[in-house]
């Protein structure tokens, strides 16, 4: 995350989440996307209340009204001290809780998984979040493949004495449908990352996704 750190590429995290906000500070840009833009490429949890995921807030010693706490300087969506004439309220949902920025969550730790399109044949190698369920992995792989909604996923899996593709639950992690990550232990042995990173198999279902 840090390597997007420019107004052309800015992403921050908050709360355990990741945000591209480089759309966001395009639309808004001037002094309200400053702060924003200072904060590129850093965690900014500091700025937002855990319980309620809203901008902190103090009261206000003078007016002993609630105020939003930014230090930092007043950003996009945080109303002004004062009424204004300009304040903006056309947007319905603050950037920090509008879902259409967030890429992801903040990992922990990260592996590699091969996805493989048994249609095609076509093979690709991507590094995903440990956290991540399998349709948060798919919601990855949508832009390698704009019809990844229309295959059933499966991984080889030992069922009693063999082996055989399962489908995978989509609301699990790969470590919780049984595909462990075994990369430290098999890097250790000097074994070949072809031997070591699952591959999922994609299979192709009738009803194509509309992209």
């Amino acid at each position: 995350m840090k390597a997007h750190n420019t107004a052309s590429d800015l992403w921050v995290s908050f709360l355990g989440n990741v945000y591209d906000l480089t759309r966001l500070v395009e639309d808004h840009a001037g002094e309200l996307a400053k702060p924003i833009l200072e904060a590129a490429g850093t965690d900014i949890s500091h700025w937002f209340d855990e319980k309620s995921g809203d901008v902190k807030s103090f009261i206000d010693p003078v007016t002993e009204l609630r105020r939003p706490y930014v230090p930092q300087g007043r950003f996009v969506h945080v109303p002004p001290r004062e009424p204004t004439s300009d304040w903006d309220t056309s947007f319905e949902t603050p950037w920090w809780k509008d879902e259409q920025y967030r890429v992801g969550r903040l990992s922990n730790s990260t592996r590699a998984i091969r996805v493989k399109n048994v249609l095609t044949g076509q093979e690709h190698l991507m590094t995903v979040p440990s956290e991540e369920s399998i349709i948060e992995i798919r919601g990855r792989y949508l832009e390698l493949n704009w019809h990844a909604e229309s295959y059933v996923w499966k991984a080889m899996q030992k069922v009693g004495e063999d082996f055989e593709l399962v489908e995978l639950d989509m609301e699990k992690t790969l470590e919780e449908n049984g595909i462990k990550d075994e990369t430290e232990e098999m890097q250790k042995l000097g074994v070949d990352q072809d031997f070591y990173v699952p591959v999922i198999h994609l299979y192709y279902q009738d009803d194509l996704t509309t992209a």
